[in-house]
């Protein structure tokens, strides 16, 4: 067996192997010893990079591969919150990030600033660029309360808003600082900053969609995707740093540009997530930590006294910005210790204004030293301040997510959660398996009890050992396919008479609540298809059912026009459907184009008024003229159509033309037909249900509050 020579195990360590090695195993590690000490795991990293960074144990230097992969890993965070932000909320609460945004900005540069002048005794450039070193910050917490379930947060969101606003103006003053000292501040400078950075963001929000929904629509690659949004994270920083700011907000910027196109519950979230949390987000927290010099302790009184200045003010500063904003919009304590906690963490933009301002020469004393505009101190200190505001915003972010999802989980039980949601995918063919799982995983509610089932009939009354291997071989597509956004799906080959004795069977069984059927990309939707579909597995399943043609990926769909029929909302199934439609609309961040009656779209506006997801309300009740909305569609649009189980007091006799007019207008868009849930009603026909007396109108209905907030709540 070869051994390693004594050289390669000696500290600090030079073999890649070994170094790579070393890192694995504390990310393996540390979150298992910070959960047995209660410490957050972010937290335990950065400890554990202190460990063996060169002012620790020296078992590694923080050389280029260790900045590489931080600097990934920040661009990451960064990108990963401009992804899963919900870009309604966003917009919804855009005054509020603004407002928060300029708070954690302003208050900081006042407070620094002054103390830099006054306390320290720094020059008054020297001072306001110190100060701008305590208005940015970095969203160090963000991967932990991601996990936490509650990134959808209202805080989280402002937080996220404000900290684009905040660190965007402080990395402009640290720009403008080091261009006055070294004169460039001209009229000229302040023309080209100005145009370059407005070039740059109209170039990643309006460039970066159209690129990526053209490779998304030809690609569907796993391996090509990924990749491929690497290329688009470091693209953006790339055009960033070209623009004059900092790389991380191109990355936030991608990540917002990107964020219709990559569905929160797509396969390449998940893989996106995954590989961020295991490896690009820890090494920048490792390599943090290898700045951590414990040693800047003891060097000398005017280290430590720069330190605690910076500490206090960084701290309370970001406390006041948060406080002020609970305050201004009556949010509660656990959502201001959100806030705070996301807000007051130090690394990324301070160490990039501390480098830059130490670099800069302004002079020589007598004897030769240099004079820099930020001193050995403040590089000491500002080492420090990141070690305890990250500390502090770790415990305080952790107690905050921890709270919230405690209180939303306690909600959801004591509302009740009885219903379970059980969605069957009704499987036959291998190109649009995968669409329709998820399609269903985009449709379904994240709680406990949803469940996914994919059931593939074989015609019993025959041996066609082909049909099996076809039936196997869809399973597998689709089981790859839902266990890669963390879904189980449910495996079901039945062997029965015809295809709708079988599905109706199955449904009974294990207690369907909504059924998802497929139609061939390439193949129409037929009248005999439609009426077959109706006078079977409608009339023996009175669940929520949709038919579905995928002409394009789901994530790359701009639009869902929805086609809502008069008195939609007095049937008892309106809310199920609409809540599918409500998920689509979340999860993958498309419009929805609602066409209705004026009562129906009353209550659609209703519900977006407390739950807002990007959406247009345009009254239609005339289904005779159902082509008028031909004209609206355009390219990369879906169109959603409700129907009704005929006789019901939503149904219209132009219903029966559908197949017609969706085979001749609509060939070369997606499409989705939704019949809704009859439940409770053994025969339709034995009751008149065009009387609306006799059905509730279900914004009268005492649960209807309970059941969209423990919906929502769950998203």
């Amino acid at each position: 067996m070869l051994l390693y020579n004594l050289h390669e195990l000696s500290l600090p360590l030079t073999n890649p192997v070994l170094r790579f090695l070393l890192i694995l195993i504390i990310i393996l590690f540390a979150p298992i010893l910070s959960n047995k000490f209660k410490i957050p795991n972010l937290l335990g990293l950065i400890i554990a990079g202190a460990v063996i960074g060169p002012y620790g144990f020296h078992m590694m230097d923080r050389d280029s591969s260790i900045i590489l992969s931080g600097t990934a890993g920040l661009l990451y965070i960064m990108f990963l919150a401009g992804l899963e932000i919900d870009l309604a909320d966003f917009k919804k609460n855009s005054k509020k990030s603004i407002v928060f945004g300029l708070y954690t900005f302003i208050i900081p540069m006042t407070l620094g600033t002054i103390a830099g002048y006054y306390v320290l005794q720094f020059s008054i450039l020297t001072s306001i660029l110190l100060a701008s070193m305590f208005a940015s910050h970095t969203l160090i917490a963000y991967p932990m309360v991601s996990k936490m379930g509650v990134a959808k947060n209202r805080a989280v969101n402002i937080t996220v808003g404000g900290t684009l606003i905040t660190d965007t103006l402080a990395l402009l003053v640290l720009a403008v600082i080091v261009g006055m000292q070294q004169g460039e501040v001209t009229s000229e400078f302040w023309i080209k900053l100005s145009v370059s950075i407005l070039a740059f963001g109209m170039v990643v929000l309006f460039t970066f969609p159209i690129i990526g929904r053209w490779f998304f629509k030809r690609y569907d690659d796993n391996v090509a995707q990924y990749i491929f949004v690497l290329v688009m994270v470091f693209l953006g920083a790339v055009l960033a740093e070209m623009a004059g700011i900092e790389a991380i907000i191109g990355a936030f910027l991608a990540g917002l540009a990107l964020n219709k196109l990559i569905p929160h519950t797509s396969p390449l979230m998940n893989r996106i997530e995954f590989v961020g949390n295991a490896i690009f987000i820890p090494f920048f927290l490792i390599g943090v930590g290898m700045l951590i010099d414990y040693r800047a302790f003891f060097k000398d009184i005017e280290t430590l006294k720069v330190a605690a200045v910076m500490i206090i003010i960084a701290t309370g500063a970001k406390f006041i910005a948060a406080w002020l904003t609970q305050k201004t919009y009556k949010f509660s304590l656990d959502e201001r210790r959100l806030i705070f906690g996301l807000s007051n963490a130090q690394a990324a933009a301070t160490l990039a204004a501390v480098l830059v301002g130490y670099n800069v020469i302004i002079g020589e004393t007598e004897t030769g030293e240099k004079i820099r505009l930020l001193n050995e101190s403040v590089l000491n200190g500002s080492i420090l301040m990141i070690l305890v505001t990250c500390t502090i915003a770790s415990f305080i972010a952790q107690k905050g997510a921890k709270n919230i999802a405690i209180s939303e989980a306690k909600l959801q039980d004591d509302e009740g959660n009885e219903t379970q949601e059980r969605v069957l995918i009704a499987l036959n063919n291998v190109q649009t398996a995968a669409e329709l799982v998820n399609l269903s995983v985009t449709v379904k509610s994240k709680t406990a009890k949803s469940e996914l089932y994919a059931l593939n009939v074989i015609n019993n009354t025959t041996t066609d050992e082909k049909a099996e291997k076809n039936a196997r071989k869809v399973f597998d597509l689709a089981a790859n396919t839902a266990a890669s956004t963390d879904v189980y799906l449910h495996e079901l080959l039945r062997y029965d008479i015809n295809i709708i004795n079988g599905i109706s069977s199955v449904v009974k069984e294990n207690k369907i609540t909504d059924l998802i059927l497929g139609l061939h990309i390439k193949k129409g939707l037929s009248d005999s298809f439609l009426g077959t579909l109706t006078e079977g597995i409608l009339t023996k399943c009175n669940i929520t059912s949709l038919i579905y043609k995928p002409y394009q990926p789901l994530g790359t769909i701009k639009r869902h026009i929805i086609m809502v029929p008069v008195n939609a909302e007095k049937e008892i199934g309106f809310l199920f459907w609409l809540i599918k439609i409500w998920n689509i609309g979340r999860n993958t961040g498309a419009k929805l184009c609602f066409y209705g009656g004026k009562d129906t779209l009353k209550y659609i506006k209703n519900i977006h008024a407390n739950h807002p997801v990007e959406s247009e309300f345009i009254e239609f009740d005339n289904w005779d003229d159902f082509l008028i909305v031909s004209r609206d569609i355009k390219t990369d649009d879906n169109l959603i159509v409700v129907l009704s189980r005929k006789d019901l007091i939503s149904y219209h006799p132009a219903m029966s033309k559908v197949s017609h007019y969706l085979n001749k207008y609509f060939q070369k868009n997606s499409f989705l037909l939704v019949y809704p849930m009859q439940a409770g009603v053994e025969d339709p026909g034995k009751i008149d249900l065009k009387d609306a007396s006799m059905i509730e109108p279900l914004g009268k209905l005492d649960d209807l509050g309970k059941m969209i907030a423990r919906l929502f709540r769950s998203k």
